[in-house]
């Protein structure tokens, strides 16, 4: 029962995804936590809607849902519509734009102002729409920013073609949204000195204003398996499959310099686009029977998966934190990660770490592996230490309530 200290919490979050991207992930366990510190949750969530565990109030904040899976930037029937800030959600889309953290702030003001007096703080979980500033006005609100989208939209223009550039640049206008609302929030809750510095030099937030707070990993379900065989020559990784920041298609040349003369196989936990750019770089490196891809499976079985693979792979160009790593260490599997943004400070001397983009150093670093049993296991054992010594939800959680605290505090100092 909540005691005479509990806060009543709100956390919004535009999309929660609860099996891929950390939005999703980092909701359901902090939320867990706060409820077992003995904290009320309510969360306030737009589709996909996440998975809570009990205990946590999940109030439905509900989109137009444009960008589902099984029907990406559809056209909603007009009896869809329900008011004007469903005709700017699909004005914009129709524009090129993303309008999903701003139109989900508008929703959850007006929710949050029917409940005036329900809730001592609100947490927005890197949504950063304009509508924070109207609860602002109601509540404290402490930020969480993982890293700045900057970055992605940075390393995803330099990789787009020049006739695509402009319809990309549309598509992140968001961001100079969340450019302007960041420095406004204080504090902002951050997970790695990478991202703290990237925040600060993207968004102009000062430091003063940032707490760092690394993410913690579920054990519940990553830990090592030493009862279940590993199977030869297996190598996984958890990352979006079309996305050119998580570094996959470094990972599938990889794969197919080594599958010329070494036994391996690749399970990537994702699902790529039907005829994208994954799917044609696995047909032209013939990897078809080399390399699968599994979606929607549950947190047991992922982490089943990763405990009995031999290697497994961060192959990014930028990681603000990277929770697949932490769970990888957790797990007790050999990990090899790329020398970039918040990785090195993460898996610290837990992992081998290779040149971001490089196949040919990624290729001979995981042939190394795959021919060293001695070396997989000294590097699984220093991760699964490493995860344990730093990174656990509670401490996440008992760290979350004192920016609650704070933010109240400067609140009521006003």
């Amino acid at each position: 029962m909540p005691g005479a200290d509990s806060l009543r919490i709100a956390l919004l979050s535009y999309r929660s995804k609860p099996t891929c991207g950390g939005q999703g992930v980092y909701l359901r366990h902090l939320s867990r936590e706060l409820v077992a510190l003995g904290h009320h949750v309510e969360v306030f969530s737009g589709q996909p809607y996440p998975e809570l565990d009990e205990g946590v109030i999940l109030n439905k904040v509900p989109s137009l849902d444009l960008y589902r899976d099984e029907d990406p930037f559809r056209t909603p029937g007009l009896r869809e519509f329900r008011d004007w800030i469903d005709v700017l959600e699909v004005a914009t889309m129709w524009t090129a734009g993303f309008p999903e953290p701003l139109t989900f702030t508008l929703r959850a003001r007006r929710e949050l102002a029917r409940r005036v007096g329900d809730f001592d703080v609100v947490q927005d979980n890197q949504t950063l729409g304009y509508g924070l500033l109207g609860i602002q006005k109601l509540f404290p609100v402490v930020g969480t920013i993982h890293h700045p989208i900057s970055v992605d939209r940075r390393i995803e223009l330099k990789a787009a073609p020049l006739r695509k550039q402009f319809s990309m640049r549309r598509w992140y206008g968001f961001v100079r949204m969340q450019a302007r609302v960041a420095p406004r929030l204080n504090p902002i809750l951050t997970v790695s000195e990478s991202s703290l510095a990237d925040i600060h030099r993207d968004f102009n937030v000062p430091q003063a204003n940032m707490r760092l707070i690394p993410l913690g990993v579920d054990t519940r379900y990553f830990h090592p398996r030493p009862e279940l065989p590993k199977r030869p020559g297996s190598i996984v990784a958890v990352a979006s499959a079309d996305s050119p920041m998580k570094g996959v298609a470094t990972l599938l040349r990889a794969v197919a310099k080594l599958a010329t003369e070494r036994d391996v196989n690749l399970t990537v936990v994702s699902k790529p686009t039907p005829g994208g750019p994954t799917e044609k770089l696995v047909a032209e490196l013939s990897l078809a029977d080399r390399v699968r891809f599994v979606h929607g499976i549950s947190d047991e079985e992922l982490g089943e998966l990763i405990a009995t693979s031999e290697i497994a792979v961060v192959p990014s160009l930028y990681e603000g934190f990277s929770l697949p790593a932490v769970e990888h260490m957790a797990s007790g599997t050999p990990l090899v990660a790329s020398r970039t943004g918040a990785l090195p400070e993460v898996v610290g001397d837990a992992a081998v770490q290779v040149t971001p983009g490089d196949p040919e150093e990624l290729a001979a670093v995981l042939r190394r592996l795959h021919d060293s049993p001695e070396e997989r296991a000294e590097v699984g054992r220093r991760g699964y230490e490493r995860a344990m010594e730093r990174f656990t939800w509670n401490v996440v959680a008992q760290r979350t309530v004192e920016a609650y605290r704070e933010a109240i505090r400067a609140r009521h100092a006003k």
